[in-house]
């Protein structure tokens, strides 16, 4: 019997890769308010789903810092509507799409025990949604498994994405560019293989927390280097900030799914 699958954020960048990679799941997209609880339980009711994947989010950390009432009324509230939900439903493996923003900068890679303190706001409104989930859900027949993935950049991302907002900055720009405040460290993973990975775990019924993240950090600077090259633009770089370190050490994820390795930092880019 095929499982009945559940899809939040279908229309966000992640979604839509996740349904072009697996055409052979036939995924049924909340297309509602996720802030509307009856809304959500009917969704999952009427469905009967045996397993859902929650990507829906407000992001990313400029979108959310612009309205962080709405951010967190999503973020958190609209997974506690799912969560709630599924509590006495059929479902039996729930996904929940976190981020390492959770996470306390380290210039170590972090492990999944790691010193929660969120860097964000975004990273607080996901901590506080895992919380809710581990609280909700150990005592019941669901098996929850939380992904925090660590940075990605895709095409398909808005120019309010780090990456996209590089690009088009750089592209545009009509003599030398001043850019600021990339001296951070971060672990970038393609869209692409995240999906390919939730779609793993989902049918290895694995449980518990992830890091979802290649294991090597890279700094943004490079990143605006590269950018730069390709656009033939003259630059300089100003910081005024200390320096941030997110990079995953993902050897629990290695144990059960292998992660295709992307030497070429430009394929994660462009």
């Amino acid at each position: 019997m095929k499982l009945r699958f559940g899809l939040t954020g279908s229309s966000g960048s992640l979604g839509k890769k996740l349904i072009l990679l697996n055409k052979h799941i036939k995924f049924s997209r909340f297309k509602g308010d996720i802030r509307n609880k009856l809304t959500v339980s009917d969704w999952i009711k009427t469905n009967n789903f045996d397993v859902i994947i929650h990507l829906a989010a407000v992001v990313p950390i400029k979108t959310v810092n612009k309205n962080k009432k709405y951010a967190k009324e999503v973020n958190f509230f609209g997974t506690k509507n799912i969560v709630d939900a599924i509590s006495s439903s059929n479902v039996r493996w729930f996904f929940f799409s976190s981020t390492s923003h959770v996470y306390k900068s380290s210039k170590k890679k972090i492990f999944e025990n790691f010193s929660k303190k969120p860097i964000s706001y975004y990273g607080k409104t996901k901590l506080n949604a895992e919380k809710y989930i581990i609280k909700k859900l150990k005592k019941t027949k669901v098996d929850y498994c939380i992904g925090r993935i660590f940075s990605t950049s895709n095409i398909s991302q808005k120019k309010n994405y780090l990456v996209p907002d590089l690009i088009d900055k750089i592209r545009n720009a009509k003599k030398k560019i001043i850019l600021r405040n990339l001296n951070h460290y971060r672990d970038f993973i393609s869209m692409e293989e995240i999906s390919k990975i939730i779609i793993k775990l989902c049918n290895a019924r694995l449980k518990g927390i992830f890091n979802i993240g290649m294991g090597k950090g890279v700094l943004l600077k490079d990143i605006a280097k590269l950018i730069c090259k390709k656009f033939k633009k003259k630059y300089d770089f100003v910081d005024n900030t200390k320096p941030t370190y997110l990079i995953a050490n993902n050897n629990k994820l290695k144990k059960y799914v292998k992660i295709r390795k992307i030497n070429n930092l430009e394929k994660i880019i462009f």
